[in-house]
């Protein structure tokens, strides 16, 4: 997991959403540096304690990273951050828009000290607008821009865990970056990547708003076909208190689980108006009455789009899981769960990440001074330089 050797990232972010998107770009090989004020990270808090006084949830987020502290509030911290910067080849930050400026390290002198920088922002609601400077998280993202007004069931919305705009701005993050990286590969340039919590939710929400301009929307919540309206899209409770889902989207994997279940006639009825609240409960019915394993046994093998919910104390263990590799149980005293890059390449899976590191801030002087001045390339087989 090489692909980024020699890329050099500095982390100024907190909590999930900047820290995961450099995490994932240590996972193709950059070598980052999370830099925290002197208090810390507030991850460090959050989450199950371990013995050594950390989070268990900081320490899944910042494996493989060198972590250290600097006040940007003293000028001796500013200018050992600027310094590092300007070795960088990208920065990563989550301050509100106009706070790193107020800190003296703005866009035009980050760019003047490092022309060829990738600057990235994260925040909730992205860098203009009326909303730019409003404080808030991932719940509060997920409802300004469609990711709860189409969750949950009929009568409510519901929170989803892992938090779905944390992850999705991580995520469009690294695209962003490495679409610069491809840029600045052919002419030099630097970048300013300005992503929010919210707009990368709002991507995603192109087919619900489509549905609602043309009046397509059903009344209530979670009615359509893909969020509860159909009996063929659907979670059921089994009769052991367990969950099952059911995703026969096509004609022949509906009629595979109908043939399957004994209830061949319901084959026909796919395509009832939603929301089809009469089949559902026939279908809910059948499944209540049995225990998971009746279910998994009779249908784990048929072509129709079942799969048992998986707690998480079963999923480490899971065949499929152990089989791709990616998950890594910890034999220390606080076990952690690492979960790898989620990617195989070149047939081979991603390695299990190292611990973070912490260092101090004097272990910072002389970082990266044998970094070059001219942005970091690489060359494909075919010659084209990247």
């Amino acid at each position: 997991m090489r692909c980024l050797d020699g890329l050099r990232v500095v982390e100024l972010s907190q909590f999930l959403p900047g820290p995961f998107a450099a995490q994932m770009l240590s996972d193709l090989g950059a070598e980052v540096l999370k830099i925290e004020p002197p208090a810390g990270d507030p991850l460090r808090a959050l989450g199950p304690m371990d013995r050594d006084g950390l989070s268990a949830f900081y320490k899944l987020v910042n494996a493989g990273k060198t972590v250290a502290t600097l006040d940007l509030k003293t000028q001796a911290g500013r200018d050992s951050a600027a310094g590092l910067i300007a070795r960088a080849d990208v920065l990563i930050e989550s301050f509100r828009p106009g706070k790193l400026a107020a800190l003296g390290l703005g866009q035009a002198r980050l760019a003047s000290d490092n022309p060829g920088l990738i600057h990235c922002t994260i925040t909730n609601y992205g860098q203009t607008g009326p909303y730019a400077q409003r404080v808030g998280h991932d719940i509060n993202a997920m409802a300004l821009t469609g990711g709860l007004a189409g969750s949950g069931t009929a009568e409510r919305p519901v929170l989803a865990n892992p938090p779905t705009s944390d992850y999705a701005s991580a995520l469009q993050a690294v695209i962003a970056i490495l679409g610069a990286v491809i840029r600045r590969g052919r002419d030099g340039q630097g970048a300013t990547l300005d992503i929010s919590l919210s707009e990368s939710v709002l991507a995603w929400q192109a087919w619900q708003l489509t549905a609602a301009r043309r009046g397509k929307t059903p009344p209530g919540r979670a009615r359509s076909l893909l969020d509860g309206g159909a009996a063929c899209y659907q979670i059921y409770r089994t009769a052991d208190g367990r969950y099952v889902t059911l995703g026969a989207l096509e004609a022949k994997f509906w009629q595979a689980f109908c043939i399957a279940v004994g209830r061949p006639d319901w084959a026909e009825r796919q395509q009832e108006p939603l929301p089809q609240e009469a089949l559902i409960a026939e279908v809910a019915a059948l499944f209540e009455s049995a225990p998971l394993s009746h279910w998994t046994a009779l249908l784990d093998q048929v072509e129709c789009c079942f799969q048992a919910i998986v707690e998480p104390a079963e999923l480490a263990d899971h065949p499929q899981i152990l089989a791709r590799g990616l998950v890594t149980v910890g034999a220390t005293v606080d076990p952690l769960v690492q979960v790898a890059f989620p990617a195989w390449i070149d047939g081979e899976p991603p390695a299990p990440r190292a611990a973070l590191r912490l260092a101090s801030s004097e272990a910072l002087v002389g970082l990266w001074r044998d970094q070059k001045s001219e942005p970091v390339k690489w060359k494909s087989k075919s010659g084209n330089i990247y």
